[in-house]
């Protein structure tokens, strides 16, 4: 298990507990449970890299505290 640091820039910052071969699409889940927002609504991305849904967390090199920012489309 892997703590991931989601944070939106406007005040909300998460701490979402998941696995390494979880995906972005299982990511994005957890952080829809935690804020309410439905899934296929937030954008998960590091600075300018836009994670794509597909892709494990371990592809992308998503470690142990890691922070990742969430934008809302």
């Amino acid at each position: 298990m892997i703590d991931v640091i989601c944070d939106d820039r406007l005040g909300v910052k998460l701490r979402v507990r998941c696995n390494p071969d979880d995906t972005i699409a299982d990511l994005k889940k957890l952080i829809a449970a935690q804020t309410g927002t439905r899934a296929e609504k937030l954008r998960i991305q590091k600075f300018y890299t836009v994670y794509k849904d597909h892709i494990m967390l371990s592809d992308y090199e998503i470690k142990h505290g890691t922070e990742v920012e969430i934008y809302y489309d």
